[in-house]
């Protein structure tokens, strides 16, 4: 699926929810939450294209909403902004309307086939258009590279390179100096999904609880004994690593943004480390769909037309860190804070050990759930010291139920599976 990233990699989706308003396009979104992104979206991103109305939502009550209306036939919501994976339940419940019209229009404007493919979620109609992509990625400030193991390529790093350099700066600062988003809002499911897991076992759900998954974790407390315990705080590692708290961070790129955008020469932006399977990384991809029965077709199409402009997805880039579907280059005067960022994300696509993870697919409003199985294990594991056979034993026998009650199949990097993921 490499393919997939023609320019960057992908990030995640907008949704709104709110009441009816007279003569407004519902849009209502799962991405671009925070209070800074969804100002962006109102007062930049959607200037200019009519009266719309973003409402911003989480993940498991965007669900909730999209199903009770769905159930109720009364429909309040035009346009809907989401995840790949939040969007594929809709789909399969054929609420989705078929958006073959815009998407020829859009390959025609340089959007590639495999994206637009993508957005079909296996059926023969465009289900959703893609709309931005992302990705997530290590940035350091650069006082930290003297810290760095003899011979370590800051674009190549492995765990025992990374738990090294954590050392040396620990030893040299006093203090520990990695951070990772471990906080309520942070991201950190999505290292375990899409890094840890698929780098030490070269899977997610089926080998959740194999010998590859316990020589990680093993591994993940060697590296937490330099992590700062500010971490379980952190929900966006931009804060911490512009304070000064931590010389080292892992999040998404949108997370980082602000900071390395603010002082782009103090920092080297990286891909994540690699592990014996490989080097883990997860591609987001965020999508524009129209719900059947939407009560502003016309409008929604206007916006999705709009928000898939070159000059707006470019804008998108410059002031949220989600980067374009179209294919389109970076121009040379674009934010150089950005430009870190999707230097760092080409690294990544371009690594030769590169592992894919894609987002969970087909969990529906159980998504929250499958976080919920990798934070426990972590914090069982890593914050509490537990023995790792036996939690992953007990979290293993949680994430098959959930497998089994979703019905959910297997995705990458997972091989197929008939029927429900199985946990092996």
């Amino acid at each position: 699926m490499k393919h997939i990233m023609s320019f960057g990699i992908l990030a995640s989706t907008v949704l709104a929810f709110a009441s009816p308003v007279l003569a407004q396009t519902v849009f209502v979104s799962t991405q671009l939450r925070p209070i800074e992104e969804a100002t962006v979206v109102r007062e930049e991103l959607l200037k200019d294209v009519g009266s719309v109305d973003y409402v911003v939502e989480e993940p498991p009550q965007f669900a909730v909403r999209m199903e009770a209306e769905r159930q109720a036939g009364k429909h309040t919501v035009s346009l809907v902004g989401a995840l790949h994976g939040e969007l594929s339940p809709l789909a399969d419940k054929d609420t989705l309307e078929p958006l073959d019209d815009l998407a020829k229009k859009l390959a025609a404007s340089g959007m590639p086939q495999s994206l637009l493919d993508l957005g079909k979620l296996g059926k023969s109609t465009q289900q959703y258009i893609p709309w931005m992509q992302a990705t997530y990625v290590m940035a350091a400030k650069k006082g930290a590279l003297q810290y760095l193991p003899a011979g370590a390529d800051v674009n190549a790093l492995n765990y025992d390179q990374l738990i090294e350099w954590g050392k040396n700066m620990q030893d040299a600062t006093g203090q520990p100096q990695i951070g990772f988003p471990a906080g309520p809002k942070g991201l950190m499911a999505r290292y375990f999904q899409g890094y840890f897991y698929p780098s030490f076992t070269g899977g997610v759900v089926r080998t959740f609880q194999s010998a590859d998954a316990a020589a990680g974790w093993e591994k993940l407390k060697a590296l937490w004994a330099y992590v700062t315990p500010n971490s379980t705080n952190y929900d966006f590692m931009q804060e911490p690593l512009a304070a000064g708290e931590v010389m080292v961070a892992w999040d998404h790129i949108a997370r980082l943004k602000n900071a390395i955008s603010a002082a782009p020469d103090d920092y080297v932006v990286f891909p994540a480390p690699a592990g014996p399977k490989g080097r883990g990384y997860m591609p987001v991809v965020a999508g524009l769909a129209i719900p059947k029965g939407a009560p502003d077709k016309a409008g929604a199409e206007k916006v999705i037309e709009h928000l898939s402009m070159p000059e707006t997805q470019l804008l998108t880039a410059s002031k949220v860190g989600f980067f374009p579907t179209l294919n389109i280059k970076l121009p040379p005067d674009l934010d150089a804070g950005v430009a870190l960022l999707a230097g760092a994300v080409t690294a990544t696509q371009a690594s030769k050990d590169a592992v894919i993870s894609l987002l969970p697919v087909g969990l529906g409003d159980k998504g929250g759930e499958f976080n919920k199985v990798y934070m426990d294990s972590f914090q069982r594991i890593v914050l509490q010291n537990e023995p790792i056979a036996d939690v992953l034993k007990a979290q293993g026998a949680t994430m098959a139920k959930l497998m089994t009650d979703t019905k959910a199949a297997c995705w990458a990097p997972d091989a197929k599976s008939d029927g429900p993921c199985p946990v092996e």
